[in-house]
């Protein structure tokens, strides 16, 4: 769909794209293209697909014989999507994927990668979310604005660097495929965009970990600026939180940007213990 295509598709409902919901449509379909090559989607699997727009992405997945679960939640672009779009390996959802319960929306017992143009208003909200599912997926494969592509991928004692990132890269090895313009979207945001990679790392983290880690790394994280050992003997067992940066030989003194994912896993661990 190029941009007099998508201008058209956008008349056809009586619609501006609403820069408060993060709606900028990928018009270049050379880019489509190199993700869904980056992707490699295989027939039979499942594809879970949020902020489907137009359906341009949609539309090769399913060409490449996935089953795709598309959530969006702009109800004139549902509409046109129950119109134009195939019905056959093709679900929508009309939701918000915020809040959306995903254990009711995904096949139970099968495994399914994300793959999507992620509006930038809810990125690290979602991405945060499938870190909290039971089973995650095997993989995603996600377009982002640059700043949290980087954020995501950031490495430690880099400024990006964070509680989201520690979650994700605990769980995920990430990989920031390539940098995108403004100038392929309609209308152009205001912002650089890049495609990322995230691939699930094996043994796959247990959920009760991954939830303990993130109330740790949340913690931490806010009140970056101040001792680590302080903060989280504050809020945790002070005794194990202690034993704790002793097993890992860690000074107490040391800020949470300082501290890999590792160690912030194995401090989870003991901390816990």
């Amino acid at each position: 769909m190029n941009k007099q295509q998508l201008t058209a598709a956008l008349a056809s409902i009586g619609m501006r794209p609403g820069r408060g919901l993060g709606q900028n449509f990928l018009v270049d379909a050379n880019l489509l293209d190199a993700i869904v090559r980056a992707a490699a989607p295989v027939p039979g699997e499942v594809i879970l697909e949020v902020g489907p727009g137009f359906g341009v992405l949609t539309r090769r997945l399913l060409a490449a014989g996935a089953e795709v679960i598309a959530v969006e939640f702009d109800h004139r672009i549902a509409e046109y999507l129950r119109r134009e779009m195939p019905t056959e390996h093709f679900t929508l959802v009309e939701d918000d994927a915020c809040r959306v319960d995903f254990t009711k929306i995904l096949p139970e017992g099968r495994p399914f990668r994300a793959i999507a143009n992620l509006p930038y208003s809810i990125s690290s909200i979602f991405v945060a979310r499938m870190l909290e599912l039971p089973r995650m997926p095997d993989g995603m494969v996600f377009m982002l604005q640059k700043e949290m592509a980087e954020r995501l991928a950031a490495p430690p004692g880099c400024r990006a660097y964070g509680a989201l990132s520690v979650r994700v890269q605990q769980a995920y090895e990430v990989r920031i495929l390539r940098d995108v313009p403004p100038e392929v979207f309609f209308p152009p945001p205001e912002v650089d965009s890049a495609v990322a990679a995230f691939t699930l790392r094996h043994p796959v983290p247990e959920q009760q970990l991954r939830r303990r880690l993130a109330g740790v790394v949340k913690t931490a994280f806010a009140q970056r600026r101040k001792q680590m050992g302080k903060v989280l003997g504050a809020n945790y067992d002070r005794e194990k939180v202690q034993a704790a940066f002793a097993q890992l030989d860690m000074p107490l003194e040391i800020r949470p940007d300082k501290v890999g994912v590792e160690d912030f896993v194995k401090l989870t661990e003991w901390i816990f213990a």
